[in-house]
């Protein structure tokens, strides 16, 4: 929900606590200046104008002290009010954080507030709880499509032997039938495979290690030259040495899906495909461009959903099994980066993964 920027919670505590000490000292200086009237202690002359009963002359420095004491009051409430403010929202700067980081797809932190039972500490723990109730869900289903990818390996690679055979057989008729029944296997097979990457990202189940997104995008690009010369599409990388921690095949996987998804979904003839690494403090970036038909906006955010394709920008027989950006995804979430995918405003599609940059040695 977008909403116009407004005082911080903090603030207004700290201005709530200094009004409040200023107004009881404002009350505390009136009630004493009305005890010293009512004493006689202070007292008018016919002018109207204030005078100092013999032996009272430190009244006279009465006024002038008040508004030292409500200076000094000002100062303490304000600085007080900051420091009270800011020990009470403490716990809720904890609980944003975790909120935040169970929004970017980490469901295994915990805020484990510290603490006697109070409302923060309820809150804290019933967000504990959610927390651990999706973790175990996702991480159930992500056992059972790791488990069935498994199970569904063996009978494919029999289908796919027992295909190859049959193809090979010197003395066979010839049967188209055969034929779509291997491409239907290969698809599947493929299908599976992309499951089991995915579901592999989804659970961070790889060893980090020092990687170079350019390296990356340079055998990803002589990967798939071949298809994008067969397409009519002109491939070009460019870019800095990018380093970053991860793991080799799963990033090399991620950059190989981005620029087949650019082949693949592009013009029909006299396409562009760019490929580039930037290095910036802490962080690189792996951006792929490509020529295409116009994407709109809302379509261009679902493009990372699972078995979700552009249909409309498909102009070749390699559409993939629909898994090529879910799997970018999740393994951009699996080394704590982002996505970001942007229309060109002359078509076509600009996708940014953006990863933390590799400390140096």
């Amino acid at each position: 929900m977008d909403r116009r920027p407004g005082l911080s919670a903090r603030l207004k505590l700290t201005l709530s606590y200094a009004g409040f000490l200023m107004l009881a000292g404002a009350l505390l200086l009136a009630a004493i200046g009305v005890f010293l009237l009512r004493q006689g202690w202070l007292r008018t002359n016919p002018e109207g104008a204030w005078r100092a009963t013999p032996g009272t002359t430190f009244v006279l420095g009465f006024a002038p002290m008040a508004a030292a004491v409500m200076g000094f009051l000002l100062v303490f409430g304000l600085l007080g009010g900051w420091f009270l403010a800011g020990r009470m929202l403490a716990p809720l700067n904890l609980i944003t954080h975790a909120t935040r980081t169970a929004a970017n797809g980490s469901l295994s932190h915990r805020i484990r507030l510290p603490g006697r039972q109070d409302e923060f500490r309820e809150l804290a723990d019933a967000f504990d709880m959610m927390l651990a109730r999706l973790e175990a869900h996702v991480a159930e289903q992500q056992r059972f499509a790791a488990n069935a990818s498994h199970e569904l390996r063996t009978p494919l690679s029999v289908s796919k032997s027992l295909l190859d055979v049959a193809r090979a057989d010197p003395g066979r008729a010839t049967d188209p039938l055969i034929d779509r029944l291997h491409a239907v296997n290969t698809r599947a097979i493929d299908l599976t495979e992309a499951l089991l990457l995915l579901s592999r990202a989804d659970r961070q189940s790889f060893t980090r290690e020092h990687v170079d997104l350019s390296l990356m995008a340079e055998e990803a690009a002589e990967t798939l030259l071949p298809l994008a010369e067969g397409q009519g599409v002109t491939l070009e990388t460019d870019g800095d040495v990018a380093p970053t921690i991860g793991s080799p095949a799963l990033l090399l996987q991620l950059t190989t899906n981005l620029v087949h998804n650019a082949v693949v979904h592009n013009l029909p003839e006299r396409g562009n495909v760019w490929v580039t690494t930037r290095a910036g403090p802490r962080t690189v970036t792996l951006t792929v461009e490509n020529t295409g038909d116009r994407i709109a906006p809302e379509l261009a955010a679902t493009l990372t959903e699972p078995f979700r394709r552009g249909t409309e920008r498909v102009h070749t027989g390699h559409a993939g099994v629909g898994l090529g950006l879910a799997i970018v995804r999740s393994i951009t979430h699996a080394h704590d980066g982002t996505l970001t995918l942007t229309p060109r405003p002359a078509g076509g599609l600009s996708v940014t993964v953006e990863l933390p940059a590799a400390c140096s040695p």
